[in-house]
């Protein structure tokens, strides 16, 4: 099999990618590009570039890399799997479930890696709070509480947030999907979640026809409850989490990236910080280095495509309850 990678789509996390993978070394890489980025390219110049996905295919690449918008991941994760490449597909895995399961024949039937892009698996605060909560630190835990609010016309300076595949929803974007990272990390922290019922408010500053003020409530299989408040509006930029046990309480915070614990029996808190020389990227290499593990059968993927599935499923079921909650009301 060829080792070329083959990045597809170069907006800022494809971009991402592929500096990172030559920060580790790996210089045998290809471009698919359609050229919708609305980033300068002269810093691509330099990397062969295919305009067609069944061309570059025919190269068989050790593994594709599919940074594309999230309704366009599918069709190219599928393609790039029925050519016998491994797979980092960002998230969310795509903007319906339709179609999974064919690409899940697929990677079975080859027996391929899929790394689902989730970096804040590789977050050091989050890893910590993981630790705590596998050792039992802070006793039973009840309940769980996200925050991420985020001013959507400030995420990607460069272009007008409305052409942007976050403020589309033909190209899945929406507060749910954009930001369905505590779908993946509350059930890597605390389990499985059997309930989901969301509700969005009913104002659009943007005048935008994607979501993008919700809340969601939860239940994990274990019985404890959770809530996870996002929105398109906030700023500053704030992103939380607090998991509250019959023993204390653990809490993260984006901001610093570091881990604190409160023991109830001792009346203190514990504060675990990032390493030295942490900065946001550092997740992004942890993930690539990663996947270049588990591709060449060293490691085993963190956030397989059954993790990746089952965030979209939350997050698409969220959406089906703000429909049906709206519904509900206009019949009273």
């Amino acid at each position: 099999m060829h080792d070329e990678i083959l990045i597809a789509g170069l907006g800022s996390v494809g971009r991402r990618h592929l500096a990172n993978l030559r920060a580790l070394g790996w210089t045998r890489l290809r471009l698919y590009r359609t050229h919708s980025s609305t980033l300068p390219d002269e810093d691509l110049a330099s990397f062969p570039v295919e305009h067609d996905l069944e061309t570059a295919l025919a190269r068989k690449p050790l593994a594709v890399i599919v940074a594309n918008p999230s309704a366009l991941h599918l069709p190219v994760a599928l393609a790039a799997a029925r050519a016998g490449a491994h797979l980092l597909i960002e998230k969310p895995l795509a903007h319906e479930l339709a179609g999974i399961p064919e690409l899940e024949y697929e990677v079975d039937a080859r027996g391929l890696t899929v790394l689902v892009g989730f970096q804040f698996r590789f977050d050091p605060g989050l890893r910590q709070i993981k630790r705590w909560i596998d050792s039992g630190a802070i006793g039973t835990v009840l309940s769980a509480q996200v925050h991420w609010g985020e001013y959507l016309p400030g995420m990607h300076p460069w272009e007008d947030y409305r052409r942007g595949y976050a403020a589309r929803p033909e190209l899945g974007g929406g507060a749910l999907l954009t930001f369905c990272h505590p779908f993946d990390y509350l059930r890597w922290l605390l389990g499985d979640i059997e309930l989901v019922s969301a509700i969005e408010a009913d104002l659009n500053p943007f005048a935008l026809s994607v979501d993008s003020c919700v809340e969601v409530i939860v239940r994990f299989a274990s019985g404890a409850s959770g809530h996870v408040h996002l929105n398109f509006v906030q700023q500053p930029h704030e992103h939380r989490l607090t998991i509250i046990g019959t023993g204390g309480t653990l809490a993260w915070t984006h901001d610093d990236h570091a881990a604190r614990k409160y023991c109830g029996a001792e009346r203190r808190w514990e504060t675990v910080p990032a390493p030295d020389g942490f900065e946001r990227n550092w997740m992004f290499v942890e993930e690539m280095r990663h996947f270049l593990a588990c591709i060449h059968g060293d490691e085993h993927s963190r956030c397989t495509l059954d993790d990746g599935k089952a965030a979209l499923r939350l997050a698409l079921t969220a959406k089906c309850s703000i429909a049906e909650n709206i519904m509900a009301a206009q019949a009273t």
